[in-house]
């Protein structure tokens, strides 16, 4: 069990990586996380790791949405508004927990962190 709760943490910590790298104003998906770490099937995993990332106040978890721009983690958050407070607060506008035009904010570190 040591051994899978230590591949465990390793990914979290990996994700929590990727996370600090997102530039303010700029937004990635749960999805693009879990593509970039080279695990595409573990979008969810990587939601796992960001409900979880509160205890780490360098980890801007609110700048981590689903797919079609929606604040699904925003439950996670102090208050119900917390996260739309934080990303308005970097100039990403936010309408009915979505943010607008979010393909302009969208961030790929497929893309951005390409070595």
């Amino acid at each position: 069990m040591k051994n899978i709760e230590g591949k465990h943490d390793r990914f979290f910590a990996d994700v929590y990586d990727v996370v600090r790298l997102i530039p303010k104003g700029r937004v990635t998906s749960y999805g693009a996380i879990a593509r970039y770490l080279g695990t595409p099937r573990s979008s969810r995993v990587v939601g796992w790791a960001m409900n979880g990332a509160g205890v780490y106040p360098d980890v801007p978890a609110h700048r981590v949405v689903n797919r079609n721009g929606l604040l699904s983690g925003k439950m996670h958050f102090a208050t119900p508004t917390m996260m739309e407070e934080l990303l308005k607060n970097e100039g990403i506008e936010v309408k009915d927990d979505k943010i607008l035009n979010f393909k302009s904010h969208y961030w790929d570190p497929n893309k951005e962190l390409a070595l």
